[in-house]
């Protein structure tokens, strides 16, 4: 089964999260809801192709595929998604896989170029072996880490798994927050991408460093409230902020994923810095997943300092490419 039209996603919806469900690529960044989503903006610079595998008249994968220049990849965008993978019912993951390679060496297809896989996907095994046994080349490497650190049961447990240093460091940033007089964090499900708390994350994203105000473009705005739209009524997505003499001086995205909190984005008001308002809202973050019974904090892709102070671990995601030609 092969989809190109754009209108294809609508109709492969009920299949499509009902085999990610039964996936170990079971994260918001590949479901239906944000991938549609991603392709409704970005889908103009590139070619679509919605690859459905069938055993019997089972869906057993999906694949959802863009082809720029001759290069496959899987729709989500490297600087948009942390986390991307073929999506396959598990068991079937070497006949997805299978299908797939056997799909794009029937296309115009130079490279077969897939970002974001996490260190336990099974694609990374089945698509080396098949490709090796194609004898194509494969090249597999370490694109990037995702800090994440595991939760006890209650906050002062949490606080005392830190390094020295850095639970001093949080201790005594929290004092001189509390020394202000006048302070408050609290977290929001929006009910839309164009409320006021909306605007106050984007404002408090372009704030904070010349290099984000340059990533949000106008695509990415888009985008952003598009997801915030979707996600938001369904109390996936909440934004945190962090209130100083009652003005929004830091926020925070995040995503409930089961067990886990992922911390998405952030900004904050650079002339709040001194009170490390940034670095203390994801920590109330991790102290509301804590008390909201998580058992996870990501703080998903890159390795910002801020991630080891609050405790991250790396945890690695790799980059796998197959020369078809």
């Amino acid at each position: 089964m092969l989809a190109t039209r754009p209108e294809s996603f609508a109709a492969l919806r009920d299949d499509w999260n009902a085999v990610l469900h039964r996936s170990t690529a079971n994260t918001i960044f590949s479901t239906w809801e944000w991938q549609s989503a991603w392709w409704s903006v970005f889908g103009k610079e590139c070619e679509l192709h919605l690859l459905g595998v069938r055993s019997g008249r089972e869906v057993i994968g999906i694949v959802p595929l863009v082809e720029r220049g001759g290069v496959f990849s899987l729709v989500g965008g490297v600087e948009i998604s942390d986390y991307l993978d073929v999506i396959a019912v598990r068991g079937y993951e070497d006949a997805v896989c299978h299908a797939l390679l056997s799909y794009v060496r029937g296309q115009a297809c130079e490279l077969l170029d897939l970002h974001c896989l996490r260190q336990d996907s099974p694609t990374l095994a089945y698509l080396t072996e098949l490709a090796v046994e194609a004898r194509l080349t494969v090249e597999k490497s370490e694109e990037d880490v995702c800090p994440a650190v595991e939760l006890p049961s209650d906050w002062d447990a949490y606080v005392a798994s830190l390094g020295k240093k850095d639970r001093h460091e949080l201790r005594r940033k929290l004092r001189r927050l509390e020394e202000t007089g006048s302070y408050r964090w609290y977290a929001v499900a929006p009910s839309d991408g164009f409320g006021p708390e909306a605007d106050a994350f984007l404002r408090l994203c372009r704030e904070s460093r010349q290099e984000k105000a340059a990533f949000l473009s106008e695509q990415v705005e888009v985008f952003f409230r598009l997801v915030m739209s979707i996600f938001g009524p369904q109390g996936t997505l909440k934004l945190y902020f962090l209130e100083v003499a009652g003005r929004r001086v830091s926020a925070v995205m995040c995503f409930g994923q089961g067990q886990e909190l992922w911390l998405y984005n952030s900004g904050f008001d650079p002339s709040y810095a001194s009170l490390s308002v940034g670095l203390l809202l994801k920590a109330f973050c991790i102290q509301d997943a804590i008390y909201s019974g998580k058992r996870k904090f990501d703080f998903l892709r890159g390795r910002e300092p801020y991630k080891y102070d609050l405790g991250g671990v790396d945890a690695p995601i790799f980059r796998l490419q197959v020369r078809t030609r």
